[in-house]
């Protein structure tokens, strides 16, 4: 059995509507956070294929293949805390939640997937218990080493027994870039509703499936990102579980992620005009229909040749391309791109767990920031995007010695050949893109 055939997903996770094909297929691609060892370089991977179908009823858009969550979790090398950025993004979160929660004495916070404890260290600065659940177990003895309460288990039935057996039940519940990963999404909102005070909220942040189509941003998709959350269907499903949503945020995190408020029905917080104008707008432009989608993957396609001539053209020419930041849009990218170390030279990451090892598929190496002093190139790629400015401030100088930056993606607003160069001074664009 092939893992075509073992991992398809026949029916849609929110409404178990029937599947029908893929708008847009990727190919067979290794999975994006299991890094390669140098010694391991001539091993066969692990790949499955890499595709987006619609569901026609609920309207959610999701992988058509699902990997076992064990291959992908139980030792994980991203951590949230690597860059400022998100140390940022994650205070400014926690200081929300507690907002919403003045009236609670002693309040509770759980999170799912809490990773390195990042946001739980962020809930306790403002004034709340934290818990969090996560099922890397590098991750979680990590975090408990920091004094940051972690049971390295997924969110489920016993993860829940033992939070309200020994903390009580949660005051506030929060998933973020979580929600999105997880295949039986009604466990785990079934779970949400026995472990929420009546008083309580879930609060879920994930990349919003508008922003992607309309900026381009199909790096985002790998095998972990199961879902590509609008918010009509997110509010169909919810409904299932006695759950509404009573607020909505935009923000900047991912190039344009939700942050999705949502209590149990008739609970304590007013329902805002965000949920209905939002499915509204959803509704307007297009995302519950087909066309939409059948236009992105064509554009995804043209994206994909263009920035192929520009990388091709570049090595006939004789010059070197590096890259910078080895997240998991830089293995969907290179990967659907077919870019390999001929091709890119080494990719620098500033996190060290990653360093000395080997981006999937392509085996491109990853290396120390220093590298891009020691060993320069002529270009730049910014594969992780979403910190481009924090990263042109480390880097920068290189534009000065007349070394080039290129995002992956085109830059919004930018057309003809130049349009995936971004100068130092702009860097603020792929903030928000």
């Amino acid at each position: 059995m092939t893992a075509s055939d073992a991992y398809r997903k026949p029916k849609c996770r929110y409404c178990e509507a029937p599947l029908g094909q893929p708008f847009l297929e990727l190919g067979d691609m290794p999975l994006a956070n299991s890094y390669v060892a140098p010694a391991d370089r001539d091993q066969e991977e692990f790949t499955c294929p890499l595709s987006l179908v619609l569901c026609e009823r609920c309207w959610l858009v999701q992988l058509s293949h699902v990997v076992p969550p064990d291959l992908m979790f139980a030792h994980y090398l991203y951590v949230s805390s690597t860059t400022q950025t998100f140390r940022d993004h994650f205070a400014a979160y926690a200081q929300s939640v507690a907002q919403k929660l003045t009236s609670v004495q002693n309040p509770l916070a759980v999170d799912i997937g809490s990773n390195d404890g990042l946001l739980l260290s962020c809930y306790k600065k403002a004034g709340m218990r934290a818990v969090g659940v996560d099922p890397a177990k590098n991750l979680s003895e990590a975090a408990n080493k920091q004094g940051l309460t972690t049971i390295n288990a997924y969110f489920g039935k016993d993860s829940v027994e033992q939070i309200l057996r020994e903390h009580g039940p949660a005051h506030a519940i929060s998933g973020n870039n979580v929600f999105a990963h997880i295949d039986d999404i009604h466990d785990v909102l079934r779970n949400v509703t026995r472990l929420l005070d009546p008083k309580g909220l879930f609060v879920i942040e994930f990349p919003y499936l508008a922003v992607m189509l309309d900026e381009m941003l199909f790096d985002m998709i790998y095998h972990e990102h199961l879902s590509y959350i609008g918010v009509t269907p997110l509010a169909f499903v919810l409904e299932k579980f006695g759950l509404e949503i009573f607020d909505i945020n935009l923000v900047p995190s991912h190039g344009g992620s939700l942050r999705v408020f949502i209590q149990k029905k008739n609970g304590p917080h007013a329902v805002t005009d965000a949920p209905a104008r939002y499915m509204e707008k959803e509704k307007k432009e297009g995302f519950l229909g087909t066309a939409r989608y059948n236009e992105f993957a064509a554009k995804v396609m043209q994206v994909r040749d263009d920035f192929r001539t520009v990388a091709l053209t570049a090595k006939a020419r004789g010059q070197r391309l590096a890259g910078y930041g080895a997240p998991a849009k830089c293995s969907t990218l290179v990967n659907f791109y077919g870019l390999g170390a001929e091709e890119i030279a080494y990719v620098v990451d500033d996190n060290p767990l990653k360093q000395n090892l080997l981006v999937p598929g392509m085996k491109i190496p990853i290396v120390p920031s220093a590298r891009l002093n020691e060993d320069p190139t002529d270009f730049v790629v910014i594969f992780a995007w979403n910190f481009a400015r924090e990263i042109l401030k480390k880097i920068g100088v290189l534009e000065e010695r007349g070394v080039k930056f290129l995002l992956p993606l085109p830059v919004p607003g930018a057309g003809g050949a130049n349009r995936f160069e971004i100068r130092a001074k702009q860097a603020d664009l792929s903030q928000t893109r």
